[in-house]
């Protein structure tokens, strides 16, 4: 067991673990069944029901759900009014989308930093990126761990600026004590099978703001209105009319009942998470080739990723060698993620490495290692032992 898999040693599993997967029981798809052979199969009840659970489990007044979390970003930042010339600060370790939702505003994102212990966005760099131009904040709660929002909530009062709080990895997580999802003016969630709960695809931004969600639900549906407040004239009961440019980012009743279903149990799923996490933590804390997550004070995670940082300095080898040689292993590492400005559609923009150097160095040494609630105690173990037989080999 002691020879690498990919030398021509035995895996330390025989099936292949993925670093992520869905949770889905017999009452999920009982709920999806009972849409389908329904009245609804899509802006029906599901979606209300779904919104509802969300919203009262966060604490927030309203919800509006789409059909991607990209698309929620977008929605948020037409809310705030993103427009040409705006510049809005965004987090480089990310999914490309917190950062392409302001492109598609005609707006432009300005990458701030990170804090090189929590790997979230570092509210002194957000300070020093701050402009005349500067329209809005996008943080990010990498891994589930919340950013320091009442810090960051400090410079957008200061400067006047609107925070859409990227908690696409955070349903469940805490800050403070509290649920996040009310301490921005919008906080958007994903519904992504690897995320907290799922509804397939799926996407939801909450806010305590009435303008912002009357906003929002006019660019989910093409910015058309039946509200008799808000139409010029009413020829009769059938009438509705367009009064912005909205998209079709509708969600299904199907997808809807799943997410609601999942909702059901997403304590569960964020106690096993935690479980798994402090394992890890637990079983890699003398492991000197690695560094394991630091969890700021204030963040009580839903771990929706498990990162280690390679200590390469400490290694023969490169991260390449090391994600190669656990994947040999059938444990399922992924990396996330590739500083945004450095995709090349961001270098053809005219970003350049060099932007933000605690990020770059970050994603030089970065893994992320399998985590979600359905693991087993064994899968557990084979992780811990497939990471740490892969580090002794090739530790120095």
């Amino acid at each position: 067991m002691n020879e690498l898999a990919i030398n021509g040693g035995r895996p330390i599993r025989k099936t292949y673990l993925s670093y992520g997967r869905q949770d889905i029981d017999e009452e999920d798809i009982e709920s999806v069944v009972k849409v389908l052979k329904g009245d609804f199969l899509t802006t029906g009840p599901s979606v209300r029901e779904f919104e509802k659970k969300v919203s009262d489990y966060v604490g927030a007044k309203h919800a509006v759900a789409v059909a991607s979390g990209t698309a929620a970003l977008h929605m948020a930042c037409f809310a705030a009014g993103i427009k040409e010339g705006d510049e809005v600060i965004v987090s480089p370790i990310t999914f490309a989308a917190s950062a392409n939702c302001v492109l598609y505003c005609g707006g432009t994102p300005v990458f701030a930093d990170i804090d090189p212990k929590t790997y979230n966005i570092d509210p002194k760099e957000i300070e020093k990126k701050v402009t005349s131009k500067t329209k809005a904040i996008i943080p990010v709660d990498f891994t589930g761990q919340s950013v320091d929002i009442d810090e960051i909530r400090r410079i957008a009062g200061k400067n006047n600026l609107i925070i859409i709080e990227d908690s696409a990895h955070a349903l469940g997580s805490e800050y403070k004590g509290k649920k996040v999802g009310t301490k921005a003016q919008m906080t958007e969630f994903s519904f992504h099978p690897v995320k907290p709960v799922t509804s397939g695809e799926g996407g939801m931004v909450v806010t305590d703001d009435d303008e912002l969600y009357k906003k929002m639900i006019l660019f989910r549906s093409h910015g058309i209105t039946r509200d008799k407040d808000l139409i010029t004239h009413n020829e009769g009961p059938w009438y509705y009319e367009q009064i912005d440019l909205g998209y079709n980012y509708r969600i299904t009743d199907i997808q809807c009942a799943l997410g609601a279903s999942q909702m059901n149990k997403i304590d569960k799923f964020i106690s096993r998470r935690r479980d798994i996490a402090k394992t890890y933590n637990e079983a890699f804390k003398d492991v000197a080739e690695i560094t394991t997550p630091c969890e700021a004070e204030f963040s009580n995670s839903g771990w929706h990723l498990y990162v280690i940082k390679l200590n390469l300095e400490k290694l023969t080898c490169t991260r390449k060698e090391i994600f190669e040689a656990l994947q040999a292993e059938n444990i399922g590492v992924n990396v996330h993620y590739l500083p945004v400005y450095l995709h090349p559609y961001y270098q053809k923009l005219g970003y350049q490495k060099g932007l933000c150097k605690n990020a770059e160095e970050l994603y030089e040494r970065m893994i992320t290692i399998p985590l979600f609630p359905k693991m087993t105690d064994e899968d557990v173990s084979d992780v811990i032992d497939g990471v740490k037989k892969v580090i002794n080999y090739y530790k120095r």
